[in-house]
C-alpha cells in the first residue's frame, strides 16, 4: 500500500487477507483500569482473597489473565494476612481430686444460649471445687478476659483468694490480660488438655445441671430476666440442693460440717 500505491482491499485480496484481520488490533486494557476495578471489589468485599475477587471479575465479564491481575492485585498491598494458628504449650494432666479445704481450686467455664430474639449471650460460672459452691453466674452479650478478671476480683471480695484455678484453653483464658492478673495475684492456672472437657468434670457437672433446670426450661427475651432466674436457682443450688458426692447434703451445709469436723479434731 505504501509503496506501490494501491488500496487496502486490493492488497488483501492480492495476499488472500481478510480486512477484517488486517485491521484488527489488539485490546490490551490499561493497569489503570484493573486498579480502578480491584480497589472497588476490594472495598465491597475486605475479606475476600485474590481467587474471590478474581472470579468476581470475570462474573462482571472481564476477561483479564490471572497472571495480569496477580502483579497488579500485590502492588495495590490487597494480599490478605493469613492469620497463624496460635499453638498451645503443651499441658500436662492434672488429677481431678476434691480439695480438702474451700478456695484452693476454683473451676470456671462459659456456656451459651439465645434469648427468643435469637440474640445470643454468654454465661461464665465460677465453682470451688471443695463443695461444688455456685460462686458465680454471669450473664452477658460479650464476656472477654477483662470482664472474667472483674468478676474474679468481686467474689475475692466478699471471700479468699483462690491457690488455683481450673480452665480450658479458651482465648479469654489464655489471654495475656488474664495470666497476668493470675501472676500479679499468685494465682495458679491449671489448663485443662484440649478436647478433655472431663478433665474438668466437676464444672461440667454443674454446666450440665444449669443447662436442664434453668437455660431448657425456659424461654427468656431479656438478660435481666436470665439474670434473675440464674440469680435465683443459683442460691436453691447452694443452700438447699442435696449432692450425692457431698454426702446429699448441700455445698454450704456439706462446708458448715467440714468447717465444724475439722474444729473437732483440733
Amino acid at each position: 500500500m505504501e509503496e506501490y500505491r494501491v488500496s487496502e482491499q486490493r492488497c488483501c485480496r492480492i495476499v488472500g487477507l481478510s480486512r477484517s484481520v488486517f485491521r484488527y488490533r489488539v485490546q490490551k486494557a490499561g493497569s489503570d483500569s484493573i486498579v480502578a476495578v480491584l480497589g472497588e471489589l476490594s472495598r465491597r468485599y475486605p475479606m475476600e482473597g485474590f481467587w474471590k475477587l478474581y472470579g468476581r471479575l470475570r462474573q462482571d465479564g472481564h476477561r483479564w489473565n490471572h497472571k495480569r491481575v496477580w502483579p497488579i492485585y500485590r502492588a495495590m498491598g490487597l494480599n490478605l494476612k493469613r492469620k497463624a494458628k496460635r499453638r498451645l504449650p503443651p499441658r500436662r494432666r492434672v488429677p481431678l481430686l476434691q480439695p480438702e479445704n474451700p478456695n484452693q481450686t476454683w473451676s470456671l467455664d462459659f456456656m451459651s444460649d439465645s434469648l427468643s430474639s435469637g440474640r445470643k449471650f454468654r454465661i461464665l460460672n465460677i465453682l470451688d471445687d471443695f463443695n461444688r459452691e455456685a460462686l458465680a453466674i454471669e450473664i452477658n452479650t460479650s464476656i472477654p478476659a477483662a470482664y472474667v478478671i472483674r468478676v474474679l476480683e468481686q467474689v475475692i471480695h466478699g471471700r479468699a483468694k483462690p491457690k488455683r484455678l481450673r480452665v480450658d484453653n479458651g482465648p479469654e483464658f489464655t489471654a495475656k490480660a488474664f495470666v497476668k492478673w493470675c501472676e500479679k495475684e499468685q494465682i495458679e492456672i491449671l489448663y485443662i488438655q484440649p478436647g478433655k472437657p472431663m478433665q474438668n468434670a466437676f464444672i461440667e457437672r454443674f454446666n450440665g445441671s444449669f443447662r436442664r433446670d434453668v437455660l431448657d426450661a425456659n424461654w427468656f427475651s431479656e438478660i435481666p430476666e436470665v439474670r434473675q432466674c440464674a440469680e435465683i436457682w443459683r442460691t436453691d443450688y447452694n443452700m438447699k440442693r442435696p449432692h450425692e458426692t457431698l454426702n446429699n447434703m448441700s455445698p454450704i451445709a456439706f462446708a458448715a460440717h467440714m468447717f465444724s469436723k475439722n474444729q473437732a479434731e483440733a
